[in-house]
């Protein structure tokens, strides 16, 4: 077990970190977390940091889980993705009916995947819907205890998009992530025949797009007013930026002692590589800086009691679209400057590219989307209602 720091967010110390990155090559060849991870992950209370005060959490602004993800991923990107993505989830909890939220806090850790495309379908019953669907990309299903699903619900005529969750012992596990990155996110894909799922266990997504959820009502904290797009986009893309930033690292180590064969001189001489490392740190404080004012405007809105505009949600979005593309474009070019020694697969800056190259395919990143949606509301036109702002 890996002990908490004493001045350290949640206990994602450096102790932590280095844990996961001692683990992240067996974690990547078993392709899901080390139980030990889960474990230390538990016990530095990381997970319950957006979890309301009433059911043993930390009840802490939204923002707060961002620094640990991107630390994190100095470790291993798949344990911050899938970290990172267990403590969202456990935010999202929160804005169900309570009557949920007491049964999903109130089993132990809140271990749950919500694979959100709307790929499944509810058919109106009895206190609830009997749901039914298959849904890729579960990450972290291999150590989930519960699953949220986004799903049609509702009749023919009158349909609307719902999250639903239910217990994971109700869905059967496909195994099918089989990937050249974040492997050991065991993002594979779950399949549900015909489950009943009870009407408090049910969430409009429009409602949660807005931060006008039944939790949102039920508790006072901004924490819990957040829209879902900006908090899912920017904390998603924390791993990316962490990854971006260890790659730095890792080449600045590397000037120290690698000898190149032209002369036998070594590499922190040459000024182009003095410019690579250069260029990596400016475009990195740069990302930091449009995050900071990205969470601040968001803040300030919640705080002074203000619903997040449709433009505000927007950008945030690109603004996560544009960390994750900088980010990978940060390591790929930090790659091109490090020589052939650093291909092998089980160099860190390789599987750092691998896991970044894989999650910036998550749609959320999509950066024609995120650019057209932000430059469309900004001018005041109007974006299909189900568009992921």
């Amino acid at each position: 077990m890996v002990a908490a720091g004493s001045n350290c967010a949640f206990g994602i110390d450096q102790n932590f970190v280095d844990a996961l990155a001692a683990r992240a090559r067996s974690a990547e060849e078993s392709r899901r977390l080390p139980d030990e991870t889960i474990d230390d992950a538990v016990a530095s209370g990381f997970l319950g940091a957006l979890v309301p005060k009433r059911f043993g959490g930390r009840e802490e602004k939204f923002p707060a889980v961002l620094d640990p993800i991107r630390r994190m991923a100095h470790g291993c990107v798949s344990s911050a993705w899938t970290l990172g993505f267990y403590a969202l989830h456990n935010w999202l909890l929160a804005l169900f009916p309570e009557t949920a939220q007491r049964e999903g806090y109130g089993r132990g850790p809140f271990l749950c995947p919500a694979p959100l495309a709307p790929t499944g379908r509810g058919i109106p019953a009895d206190g609830g819907v009997l749901l039914s669907g298959r849904w890729s990309w579960a990450t972290g299903v291999m150590s989930g205890n519960w699953i949220m699903v986004g799903a049609l619900c509702g009749p023919t005529d009158e349909l609307y998009l719902a999250l639903a969750l239910l217990p994971a012992d109700g869905v059967v596990i496909e195994d099918v992530w089989h990937t050249e990155g974040m492997r050991a996110t065991g993002s594979n894909d779950v399949v549900v025949d015909n489950v009943l799922v009870p009407e408090h266990r049910l969430v409009r997504v429009l409602d949660i797009y807005g931060g006008n959820t039944p939790g949102a009502r039920v508790h006072d904290a901004t924490t819990y007013r957040w829209p879902l797009v900006p908090a899912l986009s920017l904390a998603a893309s924390m791993p990316a930026l962490g990854a971006a930033e260890r790659a730095t690292e890792l080449f600045a180590d590397r000037l120290e002692g690698r000898i190149l064969y032209e002369g036998g001189t070594r590499q922190r001489d040459k000024p182009m590589a003095q410019a690579h490392l250069g260029q990596a740190r400016v475009r990195l404080r740069a990302l930091h800086g449009l995050l900071a004012a990205t969470v601040a405007e968001i803040e300030a809105l919640l705080d002074a009691g203000t619903p997040v505009p449709v433009p505000v949600r927007a950008e945030a979005r690109l603004a996560a679209a544009h960390i994750v593309r900088e980010s990978r474009s940060v390591i790929a070019d930090l790659l091109y400057a490090s020589g052939a020694s650093v291909h092998f697969s089980d160099h860190p800056m390789q599987r750092l590219k691998r896991d970044v190259d894989v999650l910036s395919g998550h749609v959320v990143f999509d950066y024609d989307t995120a650019r057209e949606l932000a430059g469309a509301t900004a001018i005041g036109l109007k974006v299909p209602r189900a568009a992921m702002v």
